[in-house]
């Protein structure tokens, strides 16, 4: 039997202030960018890429196995995926579709295997620079470190090997052929691993599709550490991005591929036990269902 956990007004009340108080630095500021129409081409990706609304981050949830005694707790029966159980309010499996099974069966295993591969290091975030390489277009409204056929040159002398389709999929298609591997969407699951920093982003998007399982504590640790990857990846980028307070990682010199590298480990450290708790989570869910 799953342990459950009945929390008292004054303790839930009290986890949904401090989450409240955590999350607010990042959605203010976002917020304060959106009224200014100002565009920031490293943290808007963190609610343009992933769907979750930042009025959605903003919101505490228990998780799966945490009852919210109280008539405060009424509320929760608002949102999808809440019940009134013998002791409170809380989430509850018997609201999840049938439909959705395939999918969180598919979620599991990605992320079990992901778990289960050796960290893959030595990719040194070459991604972004496929995307712009012989190529007019750019991504972002900032300046090249480095000239068209320098940056050229520079991809051409460095080996490729992204594994994660979602990056691969906008190199443009001169820089295609020189991945080591083809990764597509239905080959997800086969080349996803757990050092690569997209993947360990990506454990915040599986963590918002889960709500309201996921505690908010779990969604705001895999935002957090999203954010801080989304920094490194794009102070490897090929874009000048100084103005910001964004010093490159110049991974064109070997000192620069070092902390690249260094800082892919720590991440990877960081982000075993929140895939292990989402792994954990579906493993309940799926196999309640």
């Amino acid at each position: 039997m799953p342990e459950v956990t009945t929390l008292a007004p004054a303790a839930w009340l009290a986890l949904e202030a401090a989450h409240s108080a955590r999350v607010a630095p990042w959605l203010d500021a976002h917020a304060a960018r959106m009224r200014r129409s100002e565009a920031h081409p490293v943290y808007d990706f963190l609610f343009t890429y992933y769907s979750y609304a930042p009025s959605h981050l903003r919101r505490w949830h228990p998780g799966l196995g945490v009852i919210l005694a109280g008539d405060e707790a009424e509320r929760f029966l608002d949102w999808r995926g809440y019940a009134r159980l013998s002791e409170g309010i809380g989430s509850s499996l018997s609201e999840i579709r049938p439909e959705r099974l395939p999918g969180l069966r598919w979620m599991l295993s990605m992320l079990e295997a992901s778990q289960s591969r050796p960290a893959r290091y030595g990719c040194y975030g070459l991604h972004e620079w496929a995307m712009v390489y012989r190529s007019r277009d750019v991504r972002h409204p900032h300046p090249l470190r480095m000239n068209p056929a320098e940056l050229s040159a520079f991809v051409e002398s460095q080996p490729i090997c992204c594994t994660h389709y979602d990056a691969f999929r906008f190199f443009t298609p001169e820089a295609r052929p020189l991945n080591r591997v083809q990764p597509e969407r239905a080959t997800t699951a086969e080349f996803e691993q757990r050092g690569c920093l997209h993947a360990n982003m990506d454990l915040y998007k599986w963590a918002y599709k889960l709500v309201p399982l996921t505690s908010s504590r779990l969604i705001a640790d895999c935002f957090d550490l999203a954010r801080e990857i989304r920094e490194v990846d794009m102070r490897a980028s090929p874009y000048d991005l100084a103005d910001l307070g964004f010093e490159p990682i110049r991974i064109e010199d070997p000192d620069g591929r070092a902390e690249y590298e260094s800082l892919q480990r720590q991440f990877t450290l960081r982000a075993e036990p929140l895939r292990d708790e989402l792994i954990g989570l579906l493993q309940r869910v799926v196999h309640t269902l």
